[in-house]
């Protein structure tokens, strides 16, 4: 007999979580771990812009302490208008944002404004918690598993046999787990095939809509671009709800200022949603972030500098592994694009350790790389993909650069300790 709700029945605990208590445990027991597995940075390697700190400190001083409004203050509002329409080419109205505390609101919010019970959400995998949001909103799950040899981003070819019958497509570039990115004319296919499907749909049933979460879009290193709907078919505008803030880009997890915008049906039925929720970003933290990215000088420079020492972590991590791969190991790598994420494989089944365990499964080497090399990585499989996939989440916003040959080597080594 059921002592809960269908819904937290049904809705599934987080693998990364659940490795995450591993680590913790390990820790404790005195185990040396270099936990890679965190989507977060250590604010003590990563501050958060000075600027933006200082901003924040005078905002509890001059008690700005009060209920914001319920779509967020029109100073943020007004702020992000403008910066969108500087940095993206995006001209939106401050009528047509959203703000919240932190993009996880923000996405739940559309998922619920959008999705009626029993609908299908596609989306890829991997993917972030798309999963955990269908369920949340009592959709059906329609998923499609993207490859390495498309960098794991959809193509409209893998989406169309399932977009007649879906309520959303819920796309993230810069990708969480992978960071890559969508190539231009690849997301354009997509946007067509959605114009494409709201056209047969009109005056039948509402609108496919796409979730695009772009909180990652300000890391995008070298020459890779990022490229979002409505820039590439402006006819996108109808149907796109973008989900974006300051977490990633500014190292402010903890500050928690998300924002969407998108069409004003949507939004305001989001609004409505998370005005009973209460999910508002705290009134200090948007005060201080209008004033911030008002700031573009400031702005500017803390980009320049993070960006930099991101991409040396993240290249570092790269050319050790295309070494190991190019020595013979059984492993591999995507050259990294954005975010603050390395795409790598690390496929030991089949091989036996020194104690003649075979290594069987995906959850098996993970355990292996945590207790023989004290290296924490997230399989793929955390994010959706099918039990055997390989492939790894590494995450470098935690990483110190004087560790990282260290943790390599001992990567390299315990894997040549398998037969």
């Amino acid at each position: 007999m059921r002592k809960a709700s269908l819904l937290a029945t049904e809705l599934k605990g987080s693998e990364i979580i659940k490795l995450a208590g591993e680590i913790k445990d390990k820790i404790k027991a005195g185990q040396t771990i270099y936990n890679f597995t965190i989507g977060d940075f250590d604010p003590k390697i990563f501050p958060i812009p000075q600027v933006l700190e200082d901003e924040i400190i005078n905002a509890y001083k001059a008690k700005q302490t009060n209920y914001p409004p319920s779509n967020g203050i029109l100073e943020l509002r007004q702020s992000l208008s403008a910066f969108i329409e500087k940095k993206q080419g995006l001209k939106y109205s401050p009528l047509e944002f959203l703000i919240a505390g932190g993009g996880r609101p923000l996405i739940y919010a559309a998922f619920q404004a959008i999705l009626d019970p029993e609908e299908n959400a596609l989306f890829p995998v991997p993917s972030w918690n798309n999963n955990h949001y269908t369920t949340l909103s009592r959709g059906k799950q329609v998923s499609v598993v993207a490859s390495a040899k498309n960098n794991f981003m959809p193509s409209a070819a893998d989406l169309k046999p399932h977009i007649a019958d879906a309520g959303i497509i819920a796309l993230c570039s810069p990708l969480n787990p992978t960071g890559t990115v969508f190539p231009k004319e690849q997301l354009k296919d997509i946007c067509e095939l959605v114009i494409a499907e709201n056209q047969r749909r009109a005056g039948i049933r509402k609108p496919l809509y796409v979730i695009y979460d772009q909180i990652y879009w300000q890391l995008c290193f070298g020459d890779t671009k990022h490229h979002d709907p409505v820039s590439l078919v402006p006819e996108m505008r109808d149907y796109t709800i973008y989900i974006d803030g300051i977490s990633k880009a500014y190292g402010a997890t903890g500050v928690r200022v998300g924002w969407s915008f998108g069409p004003p049906t949507i939004i305001d039925k989001m609004k409505s949603i998370l005005g009973h929720l209460g999910a508002w970003a705290p009134k200090p933290e948007q005060v201080a972030t209008a004033k911030f990215l008002n700031n573009e000088v400031e702005v500017d420079k803390y980009l320049h500098n993070f960006k930099a020492e991101l991409n040396d972590r993240l290249q570092a991590f790269y050319e050790s592994f295309k070494t190991m791969h190019n020595d013979g190991l059984p492993v591999d790598v995507i050259a990294p694009q954005a975010a603050i994420y390395l795409t790598v494989k690390i496929d030991l089944v089949g091989r036996k350790t020194d104690s003649g365990h075979e290594i069987k499964t995906v959850q098996d080497t993970t355990a292996y790389l945590l207790d023989e090399a004290g290296i924490a990585l997230v399989p793929f499989t955390a994010f959706g993909a099918e039990a055997g996939n390989p492939w790894y989440r590494l995450s470098v916003g935690t990483s110190k650069k004087e560790e990282i040959k260290l943790v390599t080597d001992k990567l390299r080594n315990a894997i040549n300790r398998l037969t």
